[in-house]
C-alpha cells in the first residue's frame, strides 16, 4: 500500500466516469449492481440487487432478518428522502415482560429477545416498487444464484464462524447445519451455499409471478409472501416454540409474532439538514445516530479547519472532543420521536452549539457531558461493563489477517454493510444494511437465515427516550449520509461500524471538502475513533478518554495526543472503518471504496 503519510495517495485509483458508479462493501455486490446498471436499471433497482446480495456473501454483516437505513435522490421527484427499514420492537416487548417476568436488566445481544420486526424485505419492496424499474427477478436473480450455487466465502465470515463454533455444536444446532458444513468451520475461499435461503426466495418469487399482472402487482404478491405469508409463519413458529440459549446464560423464547409482521410497513421521511459552507448535509432522524454528525459538524462550524492538515494533532483533538459532546447528545435525548420528543432544531441551532463548544478545552475531557434543554432528555445512562460473550453485540471494527485485529475481549470485530449508488440520470442510492448477523441469533430452519438483535439498543428503564416500549423503534447506530453542493444534489457516502460510523463518516467530509481530497483519498488517509460515550450494543460499556488511531498517524501527532490527556490506543494502519462514496458533478460519476478488509469495491464508468 502506498504511504499515505508521504501525501494524500491512494491505494487505488478513485472510479472516474459519465454513465454510473457503485461502491459496496463486497465485489460481487459492486459487480451484480454494476449488471443491473448496463442492463437498463436505475440506481434503485442496483441498488435493491446489491442488497440482497449483501445479505448472501455477507451473512455475517447483516441477513433478512435484519434492518435498514436508506436514503435516496430521485430526479423525477427532486427532493432527497429517508426508508426507514429499523422496524420497531414487537407488540410482546415491553419492560414488564423483560425486566419483571424475566429479571433482566439489559437485553441480551444475542437470542430471540433482542429481535425488533425485520425491516429489510419491506423497504427492498417499497423501494423498487416506487422508485426502481425493474422486476422482482431481475434483482434477486443473483443473490439467489450465489446462495444456491456457492460464492467464495470471505475470511472475515470464516472467523466470525469459528468463534461462535461452540456455541453452535452446544446451543443453536439450526446454525450449525448451515454454517458448520462436515462439522466444522468453512475455509476461506471455498464455495458456500445456503440452499434454504435461496428456496425461500425462490418461494417467494414463485409466488409473486403466480398471478402474473404488472411488475407492482409481483412485488405486492411478494410482500404478502413475507409479512402475511409462508415467511411470518415460519417466524412465529420459531419464536413461539424453541427456547434459545442467549448471553444471559439462559434460554428464553422470543416476542416477535407473525401478527408482528402483519402491522408493520417501512416509511418515508424527510432528512435532517445542517448547511456547512457550500454543502447541506442531510442525515436520517434522531431513530439512527445519523444526526451525531450534523451536531458534529455544527461544533467544528467554530474553527478554522481549512488550514489544518488532516493529521494535525489540534484537528483530531477538537474533533474528538466535539464528538464526545456531540455523542453525550444523543445519548440524553435521541429516540423513536413517535414516542419520544426530541428536541433536533435545538440540538442543531447555531445557538446551543456556540455554549457547548465553550467546553472544549485544550485538555481532553473524560466527563459525560450531555447537554441541558428545559422538558427534554437529559439523563444518561452508564452501562457496567459485563463480561462480553462470542457474538454479542454488532460486530463492528477490527479484521482478521491482512490488517486485521482481534478485540480485547477476544471477540473478533467485523462490521456491517454499505452501498453507494449514482446512475448516469443523476439519482442517487445509499443504503447502510446490518442485523440479522448470523452470529446474533440461530438459523431458523425453515428459511435458512437468522433473526436481528436490534433491541438491545433499547434501555429497560423508565422515562428515557431510548426505553423500550411496544411498537417503538430502538435507536439505531446504522446511518447513511447525503450531501448537495452550491444546491445540487452531489455525494453519497457511508461505512459500518456500530457507534463508528458517524466519526468516520464525518473524517471523510471533513478531508473531502476541507483538505481537498477526492474521495479515494479521503478515505484511504489515517483514520481514529473515540470509544468514551456508552456504548449501544451489549454489555453497553464506555472507555472515558479513549481514543484509538491507525498507527499511521505521525509519531509526534500521536504524542501531543496523549499530552492533551487522551489515552491513545494505537492499532493497525488499516483498521479503522469501511468508507465508500459516490459524487456526482455534471455529467460526471465519482466512486470509491475502502482497502480495509480486502473487501469492498467501487465500479463505475
Amino acid at each position: 500500500m502506498a504511504n499515505i503519510n508521504a501525501g494524500p495517495f491512494t491505494t487505488r485509483p478513485e472510479i472516474n466516469g459519465t454513465f454510473g458508479v457503485v461502491a459496496t462493501t463486497h465485489w460481487i455486490a459492486t459487480a451484480v449492481a454494476m449488471g443491473i446498471l448496463e442492463r437498463g436499471g436505475n440506481a434503485f433497482d442496483a441498488g435493491v440487487a446489491a442488497a440482497f446480495t449483501l445479505q448472501v456473501v455477507e451473512p455475517h454483516l447483516c441477513g433478512p432478518g435484519g434492518d435498514v437505513p436508506a436514503m435516496v435522490y430521485d430526479v423525477r421527484k427532486g427532493k432527497p428522502e429517508v426508508i426507514c427499514g429499523q422496524g420497531p420492537a414487537p407488540a410482546g416487548a415491553s419492560i414488564a415482560h423483560y425486566r419483571g417476568t424475566l429479571g433482566l436488566d439489559i437485553i441480551p445481544g444475542t437470542g430471540l429477545l433482542a429481535a425488533c420486526i425485520p425491516g429489510t424485505f419491506e423497504t427492498y419492496m417499497l423501494i423498487l416498487r416506487d422508485y426502481g424499474t425493474m422486476r422482482l427477478r431481475d434483482v434477486l436473480e443473483a443473490a439467489i444464484g450465489y446462495a444456491m450455487n456457492g460464492h467464495p466465502i470471505v475470511e472475515r465470515a470464516c472467523a466470525t464462524i469459528d468463534t461462535v463454533k461452540a456455541l453452535y455444536k452446544e446451543h443453536w444446532p439450526t446454525s450449525a447445519a448451515v454454517y458448520l458444513p462436515g462439522g466444522d468451520t468453512p475455509a476461506p475461499g471455498t464455495l458456500f451455499t445456503n440452499k434454504r435461503h435461496a428456496e425461500t426466495y425462490l418461494r417467494i418469487l414463485k409466488e409473486a409471478e403466480a398471478g402474473g399482472g404488472s411488475r407492482e402487482a409481483e412485488i405486492e404478491r411478494a410482500r404478502k409472501a413475507w409479512s402475511l405469508g409462508f415467511v411470518a409463519e415460519a417466524v412465529d413458529q420459531f419464536c413461539r416454540t424453541q427456547d434459545v440459549f442467549d448471553v444471559s446464560g439462559r434460554r428464553h423464547r422470543g416476542v416477535l409474532t407473525g401478527q408482528d409482521m402483519a402491522t408493520w410497513q417501512p416509511t418515508v421521511e424527510a432528512p435532517l439538514t445542517l448547511d456547512y459552507g457550500r454543502y447541506t448535509v442531510m442525515k436520517p432522524g434522531p431513530w439512527t445516530q445519523g444526526p451525531v454528525m450534523l451536531q458534529m459538524l455544527a461544533l467544528l462550524k467554530g474553527y478554522d479547519l481549512d488550514t489544518l492538515a488532516p493529521d494535525d494533532p489540534e484537528l483530531i483533538h477538537v474533533w474528538t472532543e466535539a464528538a464526545k459532546l456531540a455523542y453525550a447528545d444523543r445519548e440524553a435525548f435521541y429516540g423513536d420521536p413517535k414516542f419520544a420528543a426530541v428536541p433536533m432544531d435545538m440540538l442543531l441551532s447555531e445557538g446551543y452549539n456556540a455554549e457547548r463548544r465553550k467546553l472544549i478545552g485544550r485538555e481532553a475531557s473524560h466527563a459525560q457531558r450531555p447537554g441541558r434543554i428545559e422538558g427534554f432528555g437529559g439523563r444518561m445512562i452508564i452501562g457496567e461493563h459485563r463480561a462480553a460473550q462470542a457474538g454479542a453485540g454488532e460486530p463492528t471494527v477490527g479484521k482478521i489477517g491482512d490488517g486485521g485485529t482481534v478485540g480485547k475481549d477476544g471477540i473478533v470485530r467485523g462490521d456491517t454493510t454499505h452501498i453507494d449508488i449514482i446512475d448516469r440520470a443523476g439519482n442517487m442510492f445509499t443504503a447502510t444494511p446490518s442485523g440479522g448477523w448470523l452470529q446474533s441469533s440461530p438459523v431458523i430452519s425453515a428459511l435458512g437465515f437468522p433473526l436481528g438483535s436490534r433491541a438491545q439498543m433499547f434501555w429497560l428503564e423508565e422515562g428515557l427516550p431510548g426505553s423500550l416500549a411496544p411498537g417503538k423503534r430502538p435507536r439505531s447506530t446504522l446511518s447513511v449520509s447525503m450531501a448537495f453542493r452550491d444546491g445540487a444534489p452531489y455525494m453519497v457516502w457511508g461505512t459500518p461500524g456500530g457507534d463508528q460510523q458517524d466519526q468516520w463518516n464525518c473524517q471523510l467530509f471533513m478531508r473531502h471538502v476541507h483538505s481537498g481530497m477526492n474521495l479515494q483519498q479521503a478515505i484511504d488517509a489515517p483514520a481514529w475513533h473515540t470509544e468514551h460515550f456508552p456504548a449501544s450494543f451489549w454489555p453497553r460499556a464506555a472507555r472515558p478518554g479513549v481514543l484509538v488511531v491507525e498507527d499511521r498517524l505521525p509519531p509526534a501527532t500521536i504524542a501531543e495526543l496523549k499530552r492533551r490527556g487522551h489515552i491513545v490506543e494505537v492499532g493497525p494502519g488499516w483498521s479503522e472503518g469501511r468508507l465508500s462514496a459516490a459524487s456526482q458533478d455534471g455529467v460526471r460519476r465519482r466512486a470509491a471504496a475502502n482497502p480495509r478488509g480486502m473487501q469492498g469495491y467501487a465500479a463505475g464508468r
